[in-house]
This record gives C-alpha cells, structure tokens and sequence, in this order.
C-alpha cells in the first residue's frame, strides 16, 4: 500500500520517510537474512521472491522474473517508463555467513552482509516508489550477477535502460558522497607455459613461477598514480607438486583507470607482454569490461539533486570519482544521463563489518523519490 501521492510536497514526503524508518529497517533486515551470494541461483531465486513480495505490499503490484544467462532478475514498472532504478540483489558474502556474523543494530548503525552493498539501497528505492504512490513513469530493474561483473544481466540493463531519459543507481554512497564518475574497469588473464623438470634438474626445465614474478613486476609497473590508474596483479596460481618445475601459471590483473586512453594504453602493454625467460611462453586474454563514467554524464542530474537536497533540508551534496565499478556504467556508456551512489551512507563494503547508518536511510529515500518526480514532471523531450 502507497503513502502518498505524486502531490506531497518534498518537507511532507521526508517526514512521511522518516516515520517509516522502523518498517524500512524491518524490511533491510530481511533481506539482509535471506543470504544472496552471486552464483547460487536458488538463494538468489528465493531473495528476489522476498524482494517480489515487498514490492506487492509497498506498492500494490509485483515484478516480473526474468532470467538472463541463466539467472533470475526482477523487473518492475509502471506506466511508460522514463526513468530507470537500477539496484542489485548479490553479494560478495557465500552462503553461511550469516551463522558467524548476524544481521545487527547498534549506536545507529545497521550492519551485516550486504547491507550497504546494495540491500539498504533496494530498501530506499521500495520505500522511494511507495512515497511516491508509484506513479507512472518509473521501471526498476533488480540483477543478481553485478557483483560478478553482470556477465548476464549486462544486455538485459542495456535493453532497460534503452530510450529512458535517467538511470539513478542505487549503490552505497562514497564517503557520504553521490558517485558522479567512475573509473573505467579492465580484467585481464596471463597464461604462461613453461617445460616440466624434476626440481633437482632446475636447468632441464623453463620454470613458469620465475616467469610469472618478472611478468608481475612489468604488470605492476604500468600504473600511473599521477592519472589515477591502478594495475593490480591478483589471483596467482602455478605449479603442480613441490619436487616438479612448473610447467604452468596463470596470474590475473584488475585495471582501473579514468579515463579511456589510459585503459587503451594499459591494453595494449598487456597484450604486448613477451616472455624473459628461454623456454616460456605468454599468452593474454580479457580486456576493457566497463568504460569510465564521465562527469558530463551526470552533471544535469545531480545539479537537480543539489537542489532538491537543499530544499529538503539536507546535508550539501559531494560528488565523487569512484574508483570500483558498477551496473551505471552500462547505462552511461549508451549516453544516458546517470547518477550512482544513491543508495545507503555507510561503509566498508565488501569487508566484515559492512555498516549503514540507519537515519539516513529515510532521508536518501526522500532524495530519491524528489528527484525521480522531479524527472518526471518535467516535460518528455521532442
């Protein structure tokens, strides 16, 4: 059921908001409950059935289920959309985690897995649509795969996203801050093949360990701290007994820059990478998997949201460079305007103790629903 109406003036919808915060914590709480680690499709299945059921009693209808290389993801709208709320329901956390650390409220903070990346933000989107009376205009669209790089939902956000005029992410806030620009991501696999020998017989073989350590120094060496850009050697495997020269090694490299010349200049010192040892060879796979998110692709949009913080009483918006990736950048690189890091205020995402602070989720609630409404006030272009 709806509280309000597109009508509410923007004081009388926080207020509304805030005499909510209790149900809102309720509702994160369950959702924080019902575990959602990416790649367990059944868990997944049954989180997005509770996420279903919130939205029948917050707003008076249900979503859609569609699955997308073969994952089940949530789409909800109504009216002829205009403006796209795009969350997601994974987490970084695998199944269990809940037996070693609960959900929890203590001084303010809420805190569990996955509650500042994104339930809290799901949350403040329901609760947002429930403010406005869910008026039309508005799809959301909730994925299960973002935490592993949206490898099927990516062509279902772009087909979302397609002709709207605004995409408003609901990802955690940075530092407090809204995520006017993100740092372009790249990921990048180095196979290295080596000759086997006994270890006793080092010269007999070509080692691909040693190969691999002066492979991670050249890797290591392109980042450009000046321009912001990050190469990450990672996950590192070789060998195969501890009396063998190995044969085979594979490293993998996380990229991040700001720029897309950067991320091409990175590319192409990647796939230009030779072998320093006789007897070994390189192979390198992967590339560019989101493009930066520039300013200019936000900045009408969160010139609004200034405004309407501001009249809502709330604390001067910041906008951010982000440096991790998110589904936003999907939406941008079509060239529609988006905002990201509309979600929850708090912190250490992706580490034990991930917090929210609690009264703030009302208030990022109402800085949704006005700047939704205000989107769709204003008059379709063309």
């Amino acid at each position: 059921m709806t509280e309000s109406s597109p009508g509410t003036p923007l004081l009388a919808l926080l207020d509304g908001l805030r005499g909510r915060q209790a149900e809102m914590l309720d509702c994160l709480e369950a959702l924080v409950k019902q575990e959602s680690p990416s790649g367990e499709p059944t868990l997944l299945r049954s989180a997005l059935d509770t996420v279903d059921a919130m939205l029948e009693r917050l707003v008076g209808s249900r979503g859609q289920l569609i699955d997308a290389g073969g994952t089940a993801h949530l789409l909800w709208e109504s009216g002829r959309p205009r403006v796209l709320l795009l969350c997601h329901l994974d987490t970084v956390w695998p199944r269990g985690t809940l037996e070693r650390w609960a959900f929890g409220v203590e001084g303010g903070r809420a805190t569990g897995p996955g509650v500042v990346d994104m339930k809290a933000g799901l949350v403040q989107a329901l609760f947002a649509l429930s403010a406005l009376g869910a008026p039309g205009g508005i799809r959301l669209l909730v994925t299960t795969d973002e935490e592993m790089g949206s490898p099927g939902s990516r062509a279902l956000i772009e087909e979302s996203a397609a002709g709207l005029e605004a995409a408003l992410v609901l990802e955690g806030a940075y530092d407090g801050a809204l995520k006017v620009a993100r740092k372009g991501t790249a990921q990048y696999t180095v196979r290295i093949a080596g000759r086997a020998a006994h270890a006793s017989e080092p010269a007999r073989g070509a080692n691909a360990t040693l190969e691999m350590a002066r492979q991670i120094l050249d890797i290591a060496g392109l980042a450009d701290a000046a321009a912001g850009t990050t190469v990450t050697p990672t996950l590192a495997v070789a060998g195969t007994t501890t009396n063998t020269v190995p044969a085979r090694a594979e490293l993998r490299v996380d990229s991040r820059a700001a720029t897309i010349a950067e991320l091409e200049r990175v590319r192409g010192a990647m796939l230009g990478l030779r072998p320093h040892l006789e007897g070994t060879e390189v192979a390198v796979s992967g590339g560019v998997e989101r493009l930066p998110m520039t300013r200019e692709i936000s900045s009408g949009l969160f010139e609004r949201a200034e405004r309407l913080a501001a009249t809502l009483g709330l604390s001067p918006l910041r906008g951010v460079l982000a440096p991790g990736g998110s589904d936003g950048q999907l939406t941008a690189a079509l060239g529609i305007p988006t905002l990201d890091g509309l979600g929850a205020v708090g912190g250490n995402a992706h580490a034990e103790g991930e917090w929210v602070e609690i009264d703030r989720m009302p208030e990022r609630a109402a800085l949704l629903a006005a700047l939704t409404r205000d989107l769709l006030r204003t008059p379709r272009p063309g």
